[in-house]
């Protein structure tokens, strides 16, 4: 399907046109910046940022958590570890300065990380840490859609 149709969801797929800047997250432009230390590099986003302002930002790290972390789920309004640790505070933090970001680039589409507690757009893990999804958002993404950004994945490349 060419970029920016529609598919069955009607949801716009793809980037938009332009030169405009877009903000990103840190681990699919290759920083290892994930919960395991990992990055999960996207070529496809690599490629939109040979042409295109690509500001990439982990909003767990900008929350003050360290990199490699226990790994964190959503639980209603918490983000918790699997024993239980509240991480909500940082992860608050976090999409609060990734928005900041955004605003000063002049962003006004994010790519993020499917899944993430903090990036997932659509769905993420159900806080049972038993690898089951949920239908919902990060705390970014949901930062960043009701303040008006267009979140995609990288699935939606």
């Amino acid at each position: 399907m060419p970029k920016g149709s529609k598919r069955g969801n009607g949801r716009r797929r793809g980037l938009p046109s332009g030169s405009q800047a877009i903000v990103c997250s840190a681990c699919l432009m290759g920083v290892p910046c994930r919960y395991d230390g990992r990055s999960r590099p996207e070529s496809r986003l690599l490629a939109v940022a040979a042409r295109r302002v690509c500001v990439p930002v982990c909003p767990e790290q900008l929350g003050g958590l360290p990199t490699p972390r226990d790994a964190a789920e959503r639980r209603g309004r918490r983000v918790v570890t699997a024993s239980g640790r509240d991480l909500t505070a940082a992860f608050d933090k976090g999409a609060r300065a990734a928005l900041n970001a955004a605003r000063l680039a002049g962003a006004r589409v994010a790519v993020l990380k499917r899944g993430s507690p903090s990036c997932g757009s659509g769905w993420i893990y159900d806080g049972t840490f038993t690898g089951r999804r949920k239908r919902g958002d990060g705390v970014t993404a949901a930062l960043f859609k009701a303040a008006g950004l267009r979140v995609l994945t990288e699935e939606d490349l």
